[in-house]
């Protein structure tokens, strides 16, 4: 019997995930889509053949024939509509962050564990192939102990100021991804963080309380410096890199291209530029993530990316942007 799943946000990212389940994801039914855009809703389940589109998520949290809720929404109502849906028995995706919040953080992971269902939080890059192989040379000991790990995450453009303005800036919209990044390859903790930031790309982000660009640099329980650099504006496309150094080598990942041509000339040796956004770029670990949520709600087993795991990067950046404000090195212990 196939799964019945609800998404609540029709927006970008709910748009990404309604298509994955509905054209990638076996042993699913993606029965009904919420959004308080009534028109968006309705046009994506037009689009993708969704029986039911509501402008009122409770509709979805209400309707006991749905097993599953992936939650896509504005980042100020995940956590509400955590606690409603764990309160309901529904097994649950939300995407990062749960909350910018600690306090309605831990509110939200206290109802799902007295709810005993599933959480799962957004961090695809987990489900990515390069990252995955990084990860396995790291805790294999294939480059010996690691040293360095150097994560560099640069978007194409920036979003727009109004998304800026409510995302909770660069630190816990942008850079959250890159802090789960850095405890999945090394498998540790940060114990802390300093960074360096500031506004090189546009003026009206800093006028919006934010900065564009940040280097951060961490220490980390099992003895691995990380660095992390971010940009809101590479002129090039979607920049994803990463460099693990270890004892006994090194292993890297370069950007995803769209073909493998080189064209050589009497004047240049060039490419096509890189992808040039996330979802070009991460289509399949956006299938495996989802996958991965369906197989531990289907077959009874813990979820690869947990409520924890979803806690610990707020709480990284919001050290990371202490320590921007501060001028020092900030310890998590500070914040948690």
């Amino acid at each position: 019997m196939a799964l019945r799943i609800g998404v609540i946000g029709a927006g970008r990212i709910g748009k990404v995930h309604a298509e994955t389940l509905v054209t990638r994801v076996p042993g699913v039914q993606l029965i009904a889509v919420a959004d308080v855009i009534s028109a968006a809703a309705e046009e994506l389940a037009a689009r993708l053949h969704i029986p039911v589109a509501t402008a009122d998520y409770r509709d979805i949290i209400r309707d006991t024939s749905i097993d599953a809720i992936a939650i896509c929404s504005a980042t100020d109502t995940h956590s509400p509509i955590i606690i409603e849906a764990a309160q309901a028995g529904k097994q649950i995706f939300c995407e990062k962050p749960i909350d910018l919040n600690l306090a309605r953080i831990d509110g939200a992971l206290e109802a799902v564990e007295k709810a005993r269902v599933k959480l799962q939080i957004g961090f695809n890059r987990r489900f990515d192939a390069n990252y995955a192989r990084v990860r396995q040379a790291i805790q294999t000991g294939e480059i010996g102990d690691l040293h360095m790990l150097h994560i560099i995450s640069r978007d194409p453009a920036p979003p727009p100021i109004s998304y800026i303005k409510v995302s909770g800036g660069i630190f816990l919209d942008m850079s959250i991804h890159d802090f789960d990044m850095a405890r999945f390859l090394t498998g540790s903790d940060a114990v802390e963080i300093y960074t360096v930031a500031g506004v090189k790309v546009d003026p009206a982000i800093g006028d919006a309380g934010d900065v564009d660009t940040a280097f951060m640099v961490m220490k980390f329980v099992n003895g691995a410096t990380v660095t992390i650099d971010n940009s809101r504006k590479a002129v090039y496309g979607y920049d994803q890199r990463v460099e693990a150094f270890g004892s006994g080598g090194s292993i890297s990942t370069d950007n995803q291209y769209p073909n493998a041509a080189t064209i050589s000339t009497g004047q240049h040796i060039r490419r096509d530029l890189p992808l040039n956004f996330f979802m070009e770029r991460y289509t399949a670990s956006y299938e495996n993530e989802m996958r991965a949520f369906v197989d531990a709600i289907t077959n009874n087993k813990p979820v690869p990316v947990t409520g924890h795991d979803g806690r610990v990067p707020v709480v990284m950046g919001l050290a990371a942007k202490k320590s921007h404000v501060e001028g020092r090195p900030v310890r998590l212990n500070e914040i948690s």
